[in-house]
């Protein structure tokens, strides 16, 4: 399988995605542990669950981030999906909790606006 797409499935409802270099080691072993499922809880216009992975703030970990963007966060540990702002934001960027590693974008979020506000979902990640 190729590891440069991903399939996001979220309540049936299936989104590719595409790796970035952002955060090499956290992009591996996110890779590596493949695939991933879990129920997301909604944080704003963002979903997280828990993934089984350990890896530490990459240097280039940031709070804001675009809207599609996929990242890991390590006080969870969980994987984030943001499509909107978050109770975090200052504006209509998204904006993390604390600061995050990017892995991928997603490329198009459409289908998470239609979740309705306070649900959770379940999400799975694979290899494409």
């Amino acid at each position: 399988m190729s590891e440069s797409d991903v399939v996001v499935t979220i309540d049936g409802t299936e989104i590719t995605a595409s790796w970035v270099d952002e955060s090499p080691k956290t992009r591996r072993a996110l890779a590596d542990a493949l695939p991933v499922e879990g129920r997301a809880a909604r944080w704003g216009d963002e979903l997280y669950f828990d993934v089984p992975v350990t890896v530490d703030l990459e240097p280039n970990a940031r709070a804001d981030v675009d809207p599609g963007t996929i990242a890991y966060w390590p006080q969870g540990p969980a994987l984030c999906l943001f499509w909107g702002p978050t109770p975090a934001s200052t504006d209509a960027q998204p904006r993390a909790a604390s600061p995050v590693n990017v892995v991928a974008r997603l490329d198009h979020t459409a289908p998470l606006s239609d979740l309705p506000a306070g649900t959770g979902a379940m999400v799975r990640i694979v290899d494409n």
